[in-house]
Formats: C-alpha cells, sequence, structure tokens
C-alpha cells in the first residue's frame, strides 16, 4: 500500500467527520462487510463501515438517486418491521 492510499475521506452525510480525509490504519472483514479503522481526535480507534467512505465503489442506489432520496424502500420495510415487533414486546 503506498502513502497515498492510506489516507481516506469519509462521504457518510450524517457522519460527524463528513468531507474530513483521515489515515487509515486497518481494513477488515466483519460482520458482512469490510471495515475502515482509524484514530479519532482523542486517539481512540474507531471503525466505519467501507461504503462510508472514498475507499469503496460508489453504491448504485446512492448514484442513481444523486442525493435526493436517503433511504431504501428495503431499509424502510425492515425499520416498520421492528417498530411493529417492538411494539408487539411492550404489549
Amino acid at each position: 500500500m503506498t502513502e497515498a492510499s492510506r489516507k481516506f475521506r469519509l462521504t457518510h452525510p450524517f457522519h460527524p467527520q463528513f468531507g474530513r480525509e483521515l489515515e487509515l490504519v486497518d481494513c477488515r472483514h466483519s460482520r458482512g462487510e469490510d471495515w475502515i479503522y482509524f484514530y479519532a481526535d482523542a486517539g481512540r480507534l474507531m471503525s466505519v463501515p467501507a461504503r462510508w467512505t472514498d475507499l469503496s465503489s460508489p453504491d448504485a442506489f446512492e448514484h442513481v438517486s444523486q442525493g435526493r432520496a436517503h433511504f431504501r424502500t428495503a431499509d424502510l420495510v425492515a425499520l416498520v418491521e421492528l417498530l411493529e415487533e417492538i411494539g408487539h414486546e411492550r404489549v
């Protein structure tokens, strides 16, 4: 890995460090996806999904929606199912 490739930029619009260039510490595959590890300002090791960075190829949904849609239909359906499940547990 070259020095130039040791840096990455956070591209997830809701991440508090959106747009910031950070130093790559490690990249690992866990929980079904690639994760990028870096040190936060306080020196604490942090991780984000690689898809939240410029190290991954653009997601087809994000490319087509061009920022106009923040939620995918499948994600909203999963959220509704989760909320229904939580609601039934409270009864």
